[in-house]
This record gives C-alpha cells, sequence and structure tokens, in this order.
C-alpha cells in the first residue's frame, strides 16, 4: 500500500512540474497586452533549473538580437526585460519593477529574458548593466526595481513618466 501511494504521489508531482514548465514557457514576448510565440533553445549553464531558458525570441525573425534590442527600447515607451513577464513575474525583483510601473497606468512592453540565454546576454551588453529586471523609459536606460522604487518614492518616475501614453497615477 505505501509503495502504492508513493508511485500515485511521485506521477502526481511529475505531471505538475510538465505542467508547470508547459506554462510558463508559453509565451516569450509581451508587448502592449499582446504575446507572440517562440521556439525551444538549449538550457542555460549558469541558471537554476527552475528558471533555465525555454524559448527564444520569435522564429523566423532576421533582425540580430542587438537590433531586437535597439527596436524594443525604441518602439516602447517602458519596456522591461525580466524574469518571468508582467502578468506573472517570477522573482521578487522584477515582481516590484512591475507593481511600481504599473502605478502609472502606463504601457509596458516586456520581454522574458528566461526564455532566452542570449538575448539575456544582449541586454546585458546593450546597457552595460549585469542584473535584471532592467527597465528603460523613452529609451534611456534607468535601472532596476530599487531605482525605479527610489525614484517613484521622490517623486521623479512620475515626472519621467508624465507625458506617455495612458500615464494617469493611479492612487
Amino acid at each position: 500500500m505505501a509503495a502504492a501511494l508513493s508511485s500515485k504521489f511521485l506521477k502526481a508531482i511529475t505531471s505538475l512540474q510538465a505542467l508547470r514548465s508547459t506554462r510558463l514557457a508559453s509565451a516569450s514576448v509581451y508587448q502592449h497586452g499582446m504575446m507572440r510565440y517562440s521556439s525551444t533553445v538549449p538550457s542555460d549553464s549558469d541558471t537554476h533549473d527552475d528558471f533555465k531558458p525555454a524559448q527564444k525570441v520569435p522564429s523566423g525573425s532576421t533582425d540580430s538580437l542587438k537590433d531586437i534590442v535597439e527596436n524594443d527600447v525604441k518602439e516602447n515607451p517602458v519596456m522591461i526585460y525580466m524574469k518571468g513577464v508582467p502578468e506573472a513575474p517570477q522573482c521578487g525583483f522584477s515582481s516590484l519593477a512591475v507593481r511600481v510601473l504599473q502605478q502609472y497606468n502606463v504601457p509596458i512592453g516586456a520581454r522574458n529574458i528566461l526564455e532566452d540565454q542570449e538575448l539575456k546576454n544582449a541586454v546585458k551588453s546593450f546597457s552595460h548593466w549585469p542584473t535584471f529586471p532592467q527597465i528603460f523609459i523613452k529609451g534611456e536606460f534607468i535601472g532596476g526595481s530599487d531605482i525605479i522604487l527610489n525614484m517613484h518614492k521622490e517623486g521623479e518616475l512620475e515626472e519621467k513618466l508624465k507625458d506617455v501614453s495612458g500615464n494617469e497615477k493611479s492612487q
């Protein structure tokens, strides 16, 4: 009886892990509420198994990763490279950054850097900043969640976002 229960328990855990992997790796780019799907990439050796990349930048793209990052930053008044997506952050720092930015009711472009190690490295090279999340506002690299939070507390973030479409700070 104990062996049967143990076997059922292991099968249930395996099923939950498979479901979680599928759910977390389902979309790679969120931009103005739209998602795009992408293909699978090899594992990331410097990241824990739970956070290894599962997908790549949209397949069929002829742009270099540097061009993709440049276009993201240029086309999105607020762009965040984060662990997870705004609707489901996968780390506390990314979650904090999204929560602060959402206070200003601005459209947020986002990419999940956990899905593509090459993209993650391209963003680091582009910004010359080693950690995530990385937030760009109106083409300017601002920093991470700690900087955004500090700017919010000091009133500087409201000023920075004042002419971004949709900006009506929530109370």
